[in-house]
């Protein structure tokens, strides 16, 4: 009797859960495009944004321009949507910049009615749950709505959602200078010189590096555009110093795949930095590990290892932290969130783009099945699928929140279906290895598993 009880309250449950709206975190390029593709196939949704405006992580890179064109970056359904409503597509072939993207492209597509009133601007997620239930109980929480607690203007506020889809990022969370990845109190006692993202060298922070030794610490694309802004910088002010750290032994493992990759403004970062480097403006320290950061007057001294052998930078006004981020996973702690122990990654996607294994910049598409978590109907797409791993792609997570709302919806049969062709980097590595990309393992293989080992590394799942 208790049974049928519990049962007959759950269907009256579910029923009523299919009512509310799916909520979106985060109103970025893959945030919006979930909301284009919920409307699309007529069903609710509510979008939360912790930031003043739409995009608002992009507007701390402005200034810097994408290697991806617009043909990349604009999302299916948000594309129709926009010219339904009489907008002017970008030219396909340019390449926008992080302003750009923000004001032709987002700020439009937020602008619609069918968007605009379900956006929650300058409102943090700070916890999610089910109704009425910790991650520990199991009975009927599949029939539970999620309760999402969020704070405006000091004040919290509950909303409740069949679905969610967190595509926060993972910008907002920059790692940490040290090698060992934890923030110390010496570092965050130099917030004033320490910079972490892309600073607007040849903008509004000119001031700030000329004639400055600058120590740019990172390998990815954005100590990259960091280190050709400040070349350009030096050319003006010739009193400029420049100085590149990286854990990376090897700096072709850097350049990539210069005139190899499908993406020539990817391609020709690598090519530009290799010159750079080879002119000798910048002064590069290979395979250091940081150890511990010293103020010294007005000045820092960087202590390291390369090696066993202790090494030290003097004399830096100004550091520039673009050692990557990572994934915010504190307000999802109720829900049963299957990560990666190492990544912090969605769990499945691990061993396509652990950096460990391979560099490839181009990831094989996925979608829903990979993307999918114990707790039903959460998933976590875009940028913060990767967890701490880099070179996500935009393209990417418009295909990710394609298949994760067919699902939704109950199409099964589109969220199965790969709609994506990626551009290739020309090159990569898997275990040290440089070859070709995407040579498979096995000519019989797709070429489309760019880089993906054959067997997936060992490493155990993290229980958030």
């Amino acid at each position: 009797m208790i049974n049928l009880e519990v049962n007959q309250t759950s269907c009256c449950e579910a029923k009523e859960n299919n009512k509310l709206p799916v909520a979106i975190i985060g109103s970025g390029p893959v945030g919006l495009a979930a909301a284009a593709h919920l409307i699309a196939r007529g069903e609710s949704f509510v979008l939360f944004e912790a930031g003043e405006k739409v995009g608002a992580n992009i507007v701390k890179w402005a200034h810097v321009r994408l290697f991806s064109p617009w043909q990349y970056n604009i999302d299916k359904a948000a594309r129709k949507l926009l010219i339904s409503s009489g907008w002017v597509a970008p030219d396909d072939s340019a390449i926008p910049s992080g302003k750009e993207l923000v004001e032709s492209y987002l700020m439009p597509l937020a602008q619609l009615s069918e968007i605009k009133p379900f956006i929650h601007l300058q409102t943090q997620v700070v916890a999610i749950s089910r109704k009425g239930l910790s991650k520990v109980k199991t009975q009927g929480r599949e029939q539970l709505p999620f309760v999402i607690h969020v704070k405006k203007n000091d004040k919290r506020f509950i909303f409740e959602a069949r679905a969610i889809v967190d595509a926060s990022g993972t910008w907002s969370n920059p790692n940490p200078v040290h090698s060992d990845g934890i923030f110390t109190a010496e570092e965050k006692s130099l917030g004033s010189q320490t910079y972490y993202g892309i600073p607007d060298i040849l903008g509004k922070d000119k001031e700030r590096y000329s004639g400055k030794k600058v120590l740019v610490v990172g390998s990815g694309h954005s100590a990259i555009n960091t280190l050709l802004e400040l070349g350009t910088l030096k050319e003006q002010v010739s009193e400029t110093e420049i100085v590149w750290a990286l854990r990376k032994s090897k700096l072709e493992d850097v350049y990539g795949g210069r005139d190899a990759d499908s993406l020539p403004a990817r391609g020709d970062l690598g090519t530009r930095i290799q010159q750079l480097v080879e002119s000798g403006i910048v002064k590069v320290i290979t395979s250091l590990h940081i150890e511990e950061l010293r103020k010294n007057g007005r000045k820092v001294q960087v202590i390291g290892s390369i090696g066993r052998e202790r090494t030290s930078i003097d004399e830096i006004d100004e550091i520039v932290s673009n050692t990557g981020s990572r994934p915010d996973l504190s307000f999802v702690r109720e829900v049963r969130v299957t990560t990666d122990s190492s990544l912090e990654s969605v769990l499945e996607l691990a061993p396509l783009i652990d950096p460990n294994v391979h560099s490839c910049g181009t990831v094989r598409p996925h979608g829903e099945k990979e993307l999918r978590q114990p707790e039903k109907d959460f998933y976590i797409v875009g940028s913060k699928s990767y967890g701490r791993a880099p070179t996500f792609l935009m393209a990417t997570g418009y295909e990710q929140v394609r298949s994760v709302v067919a699902a939704l919806t109950g199409d099964m049969e589109s969220a199965e279906r790969v709609e994506l062709d990626l551009p290739e980097t020309g090159v990569c590595s898997i275990r040290g290895a440089v070859k070709q990309c995407c040579e498979p393992e096995n000519p019989e293989e797709s070429s489309s598993a760019c880089c993906t080992p054959v067997t997936k590394p060992e490493s155990s799942p993290k229980i958030i």
